[in-house]
């Protein structure tokens, strides 16, 4: 990577930032209020600081747990041995789609030893992805064939690449691949009007119809590519949502609106060895203070204003004073503060409680031998809990054993359990209801389930050294079931209008983070940076400092495509279908 300089990534990201210029101070006064509180240190709330400051203001995070948030990597306690770190655990494994443009943006303006373009050097190509199938069914490759740009450039190209690259073979039968191809062209096809109006309103289940096909269908095309590659529950997602996103790995694995990134890109070690630490260190660097162990209770509000911010801290309850407050924390932390009083204040924020959250967490196998699997991504496609996993070791610089635990482990199997609410194979249990020893069998027997199905023996259980399961998830021996402290906001159909700006009604209170609205619209890492800058910009205009706003950028949209969608916008407003939803 060290060819493809911060400059070209700006340069080929488009950018489309503008500060939004309503009703700037004076010049003395916008000189006097700099000081701003950013109230949680995940994505949104480190990258509007590293904004902030890099534009006057006095910034100062303030974090519950842990900075990085659920991006964070978590260090196994007790497992440090001689002079090694201790085994990296994490919140779930991450990847960089191409189509990923703030978050590079940031890594590239993270120094990082004697890399060029600092922290962006670090994301390194993952490799094959692997779809293994239980039952004896072949397993896939899936995107092994990188299309040319043209196979995306009209409807018939379209199909041709999704029933004989895509879906066709043993995925799925060519009828079937040819059925979901034709409604994927349909959404193609579609208009911004159509896509906000109709489909945020359809689920991708009915969209794609999948309650009158194949069994096969329902598992491979719309529900294991959807939570494989998206992370959303096909039967409540907005298909505006999880079409976008198709639409955008689509275009990434063809190499376009990529700015030349590989489309699927991981570390290369631990996120907080390779990413955060470095980041909070240029932080600090440029004078953002930090303050930890604090948890935010309440919000003060006088005057249409944010007076002060409530706080549990180490030392006792305590009132954080600031000129401007960024509320960088989940929507499930939001939705505590919404007193009476901040809701008389600004009454659209009584929606953020009709957002959903739901589990995605991880747990991390460490291995004794090497495992020979791929060096991909893994989507456990039949998996009742929906697991998906990769191996990290061999994409990592240093030598694992050598580096963390007691030398004995060799690797990192890390799987994300994406289904909480199915029963298992082993004990018939959902994994909410499981312990965490039973979560750990339960989820190495989903994994065998599809990678040993023909006889081979891919991960015997003497491989196995230890592993760890994300800490956010708590068992109750009472109740006996789990409890999780950090989950994952999920599109639900027709809740964009529900989600937030950056912008409320309370003059100095902004609002960042992956439920707001983003050009990614996704509970990601990169809507989360984009929020962010978002509540930067909004400071910014709002204080009138002046300075260039934060870039903000946008998914490619394929001109080819253009046409067709202004015509489907005059059948959209006539109150007809799409000319290709035929059925």
């Amino acid at each position: 990577m060290g060819s493809l300089s911060r400059r070209s990534v700006l340069r080929g990201s488009g950018v489309a930032a503008a500060a939004m210029a309503v009703g700037p101070l004076s010049p003395a006064l916008a000189l006097d209020r700099r000081r701003v509180a950013v109230l949680g240190g995940g994505m949104a709330g480190l990258a509007a600081a590293h904004e902030l400051v890099e534009r006057g203001f006095e910034v100062t995070v303030y974090e519950r747990k842990a900075l990085g948030g659920k991006a964070r990597s978590i260090p196994v306690p007790g497992t440090a041995r001689g002079g090694r770190r201790a085994l990296p655990g994490e919140h779930g494994f991450r990847f960089f789609p191409g189509f990923y443009h703030h978050i590079p943006d940031t890594m590239a303006r993270i120094p990082f030893g004697s890399n060029d373009n600092g922290v962006f050097d670090n994301l390194v190509s993952a490799g094959m992805p692997l779809f293994p199938r239980s039952g004896g069914r072949d397993d896939q490759n899936l995107f092994g064939l990188i299309p040319d740009p043209r196979h995306l450039a009209t409807p018939d190209a379209v199909k041709r690449f999704i029933v004989n690259e895509l879906l066709g073979g043993n995925m799925i039968s060519p009828v079937d691949a040819t059925y979901f191809a034709t409604r994927l062209v349909v959404f193609l096809s579609s208009c911004d009007e159509r896509r906000l109006g109709q489909w945020e309103q359809t689920s991708w289940w009915d969209f794609v119809r999948a309650e009158q096909r194949s069994p096969e269908y329902q598992t491979v095309a719309a529900r294991g590519l959807t939570r494989a590659l998206v992370a959303a529950k096909e039967e409540i997602a907005s298909t505006r949502t999880i079409g976008n996103m198709a639409e955008a790995f689509l275009y990434s694995f063809a190499g376009v609106g990529t700015n030349g990134r590989p489309p699927d890109q991981i570390l290369n070690g631990p996120t907080n060895e390779v990413w955060i630490d470095p980041w909070v260190d240029l932080l600090r660097s440029k004078g953002v203070r930090f303050r930890s162990a604090t948890t935010i209770t309440g919000l003060q509000v006088s005057g249409g204003r944010i007076t002060g911010a409530r706080a549990r801290t180490a030392s006792g309850p305590a009132t954080i004073d600031a000129d401007w407050f960024v509320s960088a924390m989940p929507v499930e932390r939001v939705t505590r503060l919404l007193s009476p009083a901040v809701l008389r204040a600004d009454p659209s924020l009584e929606g953020l409680r009709g957002l959903v959250t739901d589990w995605m967490n991880g747990i991390q196998f460490y291995l004794k031998r090497p495992a020979t699997i791929t060096d991909g991504h893994l989507a456990f496609l039949d998996s009742p809990w929906s697991l998906t996993g990769i191996l990290q070791a061999g994409h990592w610089t240093n030598d694992f054993a050598a580096t963390y635990g007691d030398g004995t482990a060799v690797d990192c199997l890390s799987v994300d359990v994406s289904d909480w609410t199915t029963p298992g194979i082993l004990y018939g249990k959902p994994a909410n209801r499981c312990t965490k020893a039973e979560v750990r069998a339960e989820v190495w027997a989903q994994m065998k389930a599809s990678l040993e199905d023909t006889g081979a023996s891919v991960l015997p259980d003497d491989v196995l050294h230890s592993f760890f399961l994300d800490p956010a998830i708590k068992w109750d021996p009472v109740s006996r079931r789990n409890s999780n402290d950090e989950p994952l906001l999920i599109n639900t159909v027709d809740s964009w209008k529900l989600r937030p700006t950056a912008r409320t009604a309370l003059s100095n209170l902004f609002l960042a983070g992956d439920f707001c609205r983003t050009n990614v619209d996704l509970a990601t890492m990169e809507g989360a940076n984009e929020s962010g800058r978002q509540a930067a910009n909004a400071i910014l205009a709002e204080s009138g400092a002046g300075g260039a706003p934060a870039p903000i950028y946008r998914l490619h949209r394929p001109p080819e495509w253009e046409a067709l969608k202004l015509v489907d916008q005059q059948l959209y407003r006539l109150g007809l279908k799409n000319t290709f939803d035929v059925g």
